[in-house]
């Protein structure tokens, strides 16, 4: 299993925009990917529901995860959008 453990750089967490943006760009990926906040429970990253749900502030770090062979790219970009907090969904994500 490939993971990135991130800080959040979103300075509101993982809330409306934010979560946005991120489940966005986790859908866009193609890949399977959970989401969780230090060591709880994973969440599906494309579930907007779900990514709410975690609660995650800024600064409090998430891991990302995939059990695909193909997530390396895809995890690597989703944890530079979290720890930059971007407030644009990147074009190569």
């Amino acid at each position: 299993m490939a993971e990135r453990r991130v800080t959040i750089g979103w300075a509101e967490g993982l809330h409306a925009r934010p979560a946005s943006i991120f489940v966005r760009a986790a859908t866009a990926a193609g890949v399977p990917i959970t989401i969780a906040k230090g060591d709880g429970t994973p969440v599906n990253a494309a579930s907007m529901l779900a990514v709410l749900g975690l609660g995650a502030q800024g600064g409090e770090e998430v891991v990302l995860a995939s059990d695909t062979d193909d997530a390396e790219v895809a995890l690597d970009r989703l944890a530079k959008l979290v720890a930059e907090g971007l407030e644009e969904l990147p074009e190569t994500v």
